[in-house]
């Protein structure tokens, strides 16, 4: 059979399995690019959304996600998580064809109601293709290598993500000059595009190899399978922590992209560019990030690298005072560099910590109930968050400084809240609660914060050393492919016989296959 499962895979089987995997992700993380983020939105606010439907958007996808756990009975009955993924993800990437259909056949009213329902059967056939791909992904990737495998699979997906979504950029905004009454005929070539990309990462899935699943002889059945995580007091305590934290960062992030666009008035590609400066950050970081995980653990990551990110947040309140002024543009990249460092590491470990803590012959329910709670948090934060913007656009806090002196009055605004700003704030504040409740997991390899900094930087350092003249140069033009790989051989990581690539999405929600 083309997707037999087998007992046992040799290091052979596994090292060519990793490869496969890693190539799914490029082209995953391709199609990811050009049908999300960025260009998914500027296309819903092309056919004239409100910010009630930018909120939808963002929450239908984490929504969907609760799907899994009907999903885990699909998964455990067929037995055959290959046959599942490949089917369900061939069914959501094929949703994208009325998506890049609507400039052509259908009115601005009729496109958002077709986009929010396409994206909602994407979303809803991915997520039943998470369920079997995570439990897939949990019992073939080696566990003393789950740190540097996905450092290593995101570095590479970011590297491609860079530079697709540059070239996306630039053409989005010369399809607006050129011809500019036909703005939304440019998005449905990327999405084309992207729709291509994501059929042959499913052929790449396709031949991927299997072990065959081990399943727990006293499970009861679906229920069952979902009370035990909850009953697991430290994964429960995971479970509180990555809620809160996808509840905060999802009342804020999905409208970073709209703040640059409408309230800053920022071209397309210039909103494109400072995110590339972010991914840059990220495969600059992700190596180190892995590195530091695997040598201690994904909680010290989390540790280090949420603060970062939560800093990111607080700084987007004073990127605006109330108008554009002269640290708006020095300041939106500062803060597009700090989220690009932390979120190199909260991707890779927030993923990794719950494929570590799910015990073997269980990861299907525990993944999914962790994935769970995720969705209900990333899912109800955007739409609370589009449909309260109207209200905050209404009310705004301003925080003053003001000096008199016989001559003079000088007044200074430090802080003026309007509108989004609001949603920075209380994600803010969200976030460091999420970060107490991190404290109440426990997982082996414990650091304190200051030993994965000094990690951390040393890392980098190590890294920032191939770039020097002469030798260093020439890492450069390889870079980061052949880069990675020959580090990855002098450091013993990876077996010459392997070849080079390992894995992979996000969410999130990482996140991690889209």
């Amino acid at each position: 059979m083309v997707f037999e499962a087998k007992e046992r895979l040799t290091d052979e089987e596994v090292g060519h399995g990793l490869k496969l995997v890693t190539r799914d992700g490029l082209a995953t993380q391709a199609m990811v690019t050009l049908t999300g983020g960025i260009f998914l939105v500027a296309f819903a606010l092309q056919l004239g959304a409100s910010n009630t439907v930018i909120g939808l958007l963002a929450a239908i996808p984490p929504l969907a996600e609760l799907l899994q756990m009907p999903a885990i009975y699909v998964v455990d009955r067929v037995r055959n998580r290959r046959l599942v993924v490949v089917t369900a993800s061939l069914a959501a990437r094929l949703c994208w064809i009325p998506i890049i259909l609507i400039p052509f056949f259908l009115s601005p009213g009729q496109g958002i109601v077709v986009l929010v329902a396409s994206i909602a059967l994407y979303a809803s056939f991915s997520a039943v293709s998470h369920c079997g791909w995570n439990s897939w992904m949990r019992d073939l990737i080696p566990q003393d290598r789950l740190g540097a495998f996905f450092s290593h699979r995101l570095t590479l997906s970011t590297a491609i993500a860079l530079v697709v979504s540059l070239v996306a950029g630039f053409f989005i905004d010369w399809w607006d000059i050129t011809l500019p009454d036909l703005a939304a005929y440019g998005y449905s070539i990327l999405f084309f595009l992207g729709l291509v990309a994501g059929l042959f990462g499913i052929t790449l899935l396709a031949r991927t190899p299997e072990p065959r699943m081990t399943v727990e002889g006293d499970e009861d059945g679906l229920l069952s399978a979902i009370r035990k995580p909850f009953a697991d007091l430290n994964f429960r305590n995971l479970i509180i922590f990555l809620g809160s934290w996808n509840f905060a960062v999802n009342l804020a992030a999905p409208f970073f992209t709209v703040y640059m666009l409408q309230r800053i008035g920022l071209d397309v590609s210039i909103v494109v560019v400072l995110g590339v400066l972010s991914q840059i950050m990220n495969i600059i970081f992700y190596r180190s990030w892995g590195s530091v995980s695997d040598r201690f653990s994904n909680k010290s990551v989390l540790a280090v690298s949420g603060p970062l990110f939560m800093l990111a947040i607080f700084a987007w309140m004073f990127v605006t005072l109330p108008d554009v002024y002269v640290l708006t543009y020095p300041l939106l990249i500062l803060i597009h560099i700090l989220m690009g460092i932390s979120l190199a590491g909260v991707s890779l470990a927030s993923g990794n910590i719950s494929l570590k803590m799910a015990p073997q012959g269980q990861a299907t329910s525990y993944l999914a109930a962790s994935t769970f709670a995720n969705s209900v948090a990333a899912g109800v934060a955007p739409i609370l968050g589009g449909l309260f913007v109207d209200f905050f656009a209404e009310r705004e806090l301003i925080w003053t400084l003001i000096w008199k002196d016989p001559v003079q009055e000088l007044v200074f605004v430090t802080l003026d809240i309007q509108q989004w700003e609001f949603f920075f704030l209380f994600a803010f504040i969200l976030g460091l609660y999420s970060l107490h409740r991190l404290a109440m997991v426990q997982e082996e390899g414990e650091a304190k914060e200051q030993e994965v900094v000094d990690e951390l930087i040393a890392g980098v350092r190590r890294d920032m050393r191939n770039f020097s003249p002469a030798g260093g140069l020439r890492d450069l033009v390889k870079f980061p492919f052949s880069a990675i790989r020959s580090q990855r051989k002098k450091s013993g990581q990876e077996p010459a016989e392997e070849g080079t690539e390992k894995e992979e999405t996000p969410t999130p929600s990482s996140s991690r296959r889209p």
